[in-house]
């Protein structure tokens, strides 16, 4: 029987079956569903029409974003059923758990200060590659509980997100986290869950692929703390700083100060063994995963400050930012 009231908001692009397993998911489940399509080249739309599923199709001359999709969505979703009291929304590449409606619907329904409520999201084939199991690690580090921000899978109140206007459609990515800091300025919470939510297929094979995502990463932590880093928010600006200073300063007087001052100043650059050995020691799991995280979360700093870069040349240019899209 579908849940009275609730609604699921999918989005994607070329997501094959992955999208499959998405919409099979929720049909039948949910009260709406609605997927909207990116500029899709595969047959997603048709196969979400043989589905049932409402489509929504973005125009081929906007610039794509989550952000823009997710909004098509539930506005889509109130002129079907204005009713509609809670909207889940999921990626494509995502199939949400059978449990996990019937779930947040209640958490909010009882929790009426709640806006948005997100659980645990696992990546579905983790032992396919080094990168699938650094996404699961990273999914698996949030704590349940208050917290300050939600991923691309989550349940939002229908109320919250007309108060908000929803997401902001102009940022490439980083735009949950966004959207949370006008929920939370309004007196909304945002809470996270310890029950089963998503399953996410990343589908990561290739290190550039990793790159792109971790680039992205620092586009966000500088658009982030541009946006709403002053007090009291400081929306992303530690993060910020800390890529800047693993990134490029670090390195930067590494170099330098051993042309011009001292070679011994290379001696800075042991810092990143020792912060990847101080990772490995405060991280849980197997050899493998724990080794893998210290390695790559140091590494990541360099394809985050390179996001960091890319949004200050976007921004000083006034060239518009498309997606960096890994996949």
């Amino acid at each position: 029987m579908s849940l009275p009231g609730v609604a699921v908001v999918a989005i994607g692009r070329n997501e094959g079956e992955r999208l499959r397993a998405c919409l099979t998911s929720v049909v039948g489940t949910a009260e709406v569903v609605v997927y909207v399509d990116s500029g899709s080249t595969d047959d997603s739309v048709a196969m979400a029409q043989a589905k049932g599923v409402h489509v929504v199709v973005l125009p081929k001359d906007v610039v794509f974003t989550a952000a823009l999709a997710r909004n098509a969505g539930w506005r889509h979703v109130l002129e079907l059923a204005p009713h509609i009291e809670f909207v889940q929304f999921v990626d494509g590449d995502c199939a949400v758990d059978p449990a996990w409606l019937s779930t947040a619907q209640e958490f909010l329904k009882s929790h009426t200060d709640v806006a948005a409520v997100c659980g645990r999201r696992r990546e579905r084939y983790p032992e396919r590659s080094i990168y699938n199991l650094l996404c699961d690690q990273e999914w698996g580090s949030a704590a349940a509980g208050q917290t300050k921000a939600c991923g691309g899978d989550v349940m939002i109140r229908a109320a919250a997100l007309v108060a908000v206007d929803g997401y902001n459609p102009k940022l490439i990515a980083g735009e949950e986290p966004e959207l949370c800091v006008r929920m939370r300025a309004k007196g909304w919470k945002v809470w996270r869950l310890a029950a089963e939510m998503t399953l996410h297929d990343a589908a990561m094979f290739h290190f550039s692929q990793w790159w792109k995502r971790s680039m992205r990463a620092g586009y966000t932590f500088a658009e982030g703390a541009h946006m709403h880093g002053k007090p009291p928010e400081r929306h992303r600006v530690v993060e910020s700083r800390r890529t800047w200073i693993w990134g490029l300063v670090i390195p930067l007087v590494a170099v330098l100060g051993a042309i011009v001052v001292s070679p011994w100043l290379l001696a800075l650059l042991l810092l990143y063994p020792v912060q990847m050995l101080r990772v490995y020691v405060a991280s849980a799991g197997s050899t493998r995963g724990r080794a893998a995280r210290a390695f790559f979360m140091v590494l990541g700093k360099f394809a985050e400050v390179a996001g960091q870069l890319k949004f200050l040349r976007l921004r000083l240019s006034g060239q518009t930012a498309r997606l960096i899209e890994y996949k």
